[in-house]
């Protein structure tokens, strides 16, 4: 009893060793399937509690006002749902990048190479660039909603932006040369539309549209958030560094370029607004279904130098599923690739 009470002792220590020992990008990706996970269940579930309304509606047991309704009470609940339990995820993420930052997470190794011999006792240290890398990654900047080929400034605040974060692979396509790379990886992109004029988004007959809120608003915000896997193939004009018969390919240490795309689905989307009323600051988030797109799929490129680069990305798919005339967003911004 004692030796298999010592066995499992053994054998926690052992599990919990190695959760300890991840490295950043593996927990990562744990946390990126989770919640990949937690949305295809919540939405799946969803559409099941749908295929119950329609039976319902069919067999008249219910009117199709009625049918509406427990629809959007469905689709509420399931988005509480998506962001209740994607923000502990989030959350988790956010903890892990300050514990990289506060450097508390295990670094990937890198090679030493002693080398000597029975004539030279000196001992030379030397370090191997592995052929792939990972960077944090994050970047922030402006939104703008491109309607009819044309940028819409007359409807939206210049303040309108988004922000993206998340890992990055970066691996050297060619093994002795240190131009191109392929750099893939997982971000959450959340996206802000600041309607102008006192305007706020509403849904009519599936479509989405602007509105007078009647409100003198301080804000009005649509955030809607995706999760994507961006794909690019990087430009890197470090150059090689050469020691004796070692060649090593540095990254991030010179003129860079990016050009790809990514692709990924809405993960929730929501409206704030903030007002004034009798003297008390009132602030309202209204959750559901916006219509925004449920995936998402465009283009992007970045141009800087080191770890920091102008970036711009465009979505090919509209905001917006079912409306009459599609709006895509571009935006356009600084990106950081943290080594």
């Amino acid at each position: 009893m004692k030796t298999m009470i010592f066995y499992v002792a053994g054998l926690l220590c052992l599990i919990a060793t190695s959760a300890k020992a991840q490295t950043f990008e593996e927990r990562a990706g744990v946390i990126a399937r989770d919640i990949e996970r937690i949305t295809k269940e919540e939405k799946d579930s969803l559409k099941a509690e749908v295929e119950t309304v329609n039976i319902q509606l069919e067999n008249k047991a219910i009117t199709k006002e009625e049918a509406d309704a427990k629809k959007q009470q469905f689709a509420e609940q399931r988005a509480r749902n998506i962001e209740t339990r994607v923000a502990v995820q989030e959350e988790k993420l956010a903890q892990l990048v300050r514990d990289k930052v506060d450097g508390k997470v295990k670094k990937d190794k890198f090679r030493i190479v002693f080398n000597g011999s029975s004539k030279d006792t000196t001992i030379t240290k030397e370090l191997s660039y592995k052929r792939t890398t990972s960077q944090l990654v994050f970047a922030l900047g402006v939104n703008r909603l491109v309607t009819d080929d044309k940028i819409d400034n007359d409807n939206f605040k210049w303040r309108s932006d988004f922000y993206e974060w998340g890992v990055a692979f970066n691996t050297r396509v060619f093994r002795n040369n240190n131009l191109l790379h392929a750099k893939y990886g997982l971000s959450l992109q959340y996206n802000n539309l600041r309607p102008d004029n006192d305007m706020m988004f509403a849904t009519e007959g599936g479509k989405t549209v602007l509105v007078d809120s009647g409100l003198d608003l301080d804000v009005a915000r649509l955030r809607y958030v995706n999760l994507v896997v961006p794909v690019h193939l990087e430009f890197d004009f470090t150059k090689k560094q050469v020691n004796g018969d070692k060649t090593y390919f540095p990254t991030h240490k010179s003129f860079r370029l990016g050009v790809g795309g990514y692709t990924g689905f809405n993960v929730k989307e929501k409206q704030i607004l903030k007002y004034s009323e009798d003297g008390h600051d009132i602030k309202t988030k209204q959750k559901g279904d916006f219509n925004v797109s449920d995936f998402v799929y465009g283009v992007s490129a970045y141009v800087g130098y080191g770890e920091v680069s102008l970036y711009a990305k465009y979505d090919l798919q509209p905001v917006f599923a079912n409306n009459d005339v599609d709006s895509n967003n571009l935006s356009l911004g600084i990106r950081f690739d943290f080594n």
